[in-house]
């Protein structure tokens, strides 16, 4: 059972009045890029108190990213010494492991028009996940003080934000029909003795495109938000460099 622990600072009813655009772009995007969409929007909306908020469904090719306090006591490999791509970021959290075949969603979100509550945004982004899986006939599970959702004692997604100015961004990561193998690089979420898994395991043959529009509806939902598409910005990544 998910229970709201932080403490309700403000609601508004603005979330039920502003749509949100939806961006779900093709292929695999390299990391960089959309972290500076990510940067990009969050400086606008920032910048402007009803301006729209985003929210972007894609996947990435092969990388690690690691959060603003993130030790790399759960690196299993030398990142000064190594050719995957790592990446040091501004979110919350441990090392994380994105690849193809794993929906990551990375909402860009005003939390005035909500609640300015992190430990509610948590909450709520597990929510999510949980909704997704039970749309699968899959029971999604919460662990208390951990960040994340399970299934039967495997973890199945991780959670990672920002916030500025209560302004999100960064977001989920769902593993849905991903090769597990680049897991083993690392102690994800710095989570020791924490098996991974992913919805291929229990569904045979599942895959994103499957399971991205039930993701569309459950973000929708828990946010009372109604989308609004439009082409992507055309932007090239910044000087976003590697783990050094």
């Amino acid at each position: 059972m998910l229970v709201d622990k932080g403490k309700l600072i403000k609601t508004t009813s603005l979330a039920n009045t502003l749509s949100t655009f939806l961006f779900e772009p093709s292929g695999f995007i390299p990391f960089p890029l959309a972290w500076e969409w990510q940067r990009n929007w969050q400086k606008a909306l920032l910048s402007k108190e009803d301006g729209n908020q985003a929210v972007w469904i894609l996947q990435h090719p092969r990388c690690y990213t690691m959060g603003r306090g993130a030790s790399e006591r759960n690196l299993l490999f030398d990142p000064r010494n190594s050719s995957m791509d790592l990446y040091r970021i501004d979110r919350g959290g441990e090392v994380t492991h994105h690849l193809p075949g794993q929906l990551v969603v990375y909402p860009v979100l005003d939390l005035h028009r909500h609640k300015q509550d992190l430990h509610w945004y948590l909450r709520k982004l597990e929510a999510v996940l949980i909704d997704v899986l039970d749309h699968l006939d899959l029971e999604g599970e919460t662990i208390p003080g951990m960040t994340g959702v399970w299934i039967k004692g495997r973890k199945v997604a991780s959670i990672g934000v920002g916030c500025r100015r209560w302004v999100t961004q960064h977001g989920l990561a769902l593993n849905i029909d991903c090769e597990m193998d680049g897991f083993q690089n690392v102690i994800p979420c710095g989570l020791h003795e924490c098996p991974m898994g992913r919805l291929k395991d229990w569904i045979p043959g599942i895959s994103v495109p499957e399971v991205q529009p039930l993701m569309k509806k459950a973000i929708s939902k828990a946010f009372n938000i109604t989308w609004k598409k439009q082409p992507l910005p055309e932007s090239r990544p910044g000087q976003i460099k590697k783990k050094s």
